[in-house]
């Protein structure tokens, strides 16, 4: 894996119900894409080899969120991105947890 992005969405709502159901949007989004991703429990991981691809996702999860029916959308991003050598994986990072 060349990069790996970590998103969080914040939908402008004030109902916890609609952030939950804004949300389950953008990652119903997310698996879409066909991509490597786990849903943990503030941010959602993606990873891949294609960088612009995965910025590409990030934008289009902030237009789902609003197409949901959000008037606004806050994202937290983190990026760890290594073309020449790799990143972490998701599998390596947390399977030992997860067994």
């Amino acid at each position: 894996m060349q990069a790996s992005v970590a998103i969080q969405v914040l939908p402008a709502t004030l109902d916890d119900d609609e952030t939950c159901r804004i949300v389950d949007e953008v990652i119903a989004y997310i698996a879409s894409t066909g991509l490597n991703y786990y849903v943990g429990p503030f941010e959602t991981t993606i990873e891949g080899d294609d960088y612009d691809q995965l910025m590409d996702i990030v934008k289009e999860c902030q237009h789902v969120a609003l197409r949901a029916g959000c008037p606004g959308v806050t994202s937290y991003i983190k990026v760890s991105y290594k073309p020449e050598e790799g990143v972490m994986t998701i599998d390596r990072k947390i399977s030992k947890y997860h067994e």
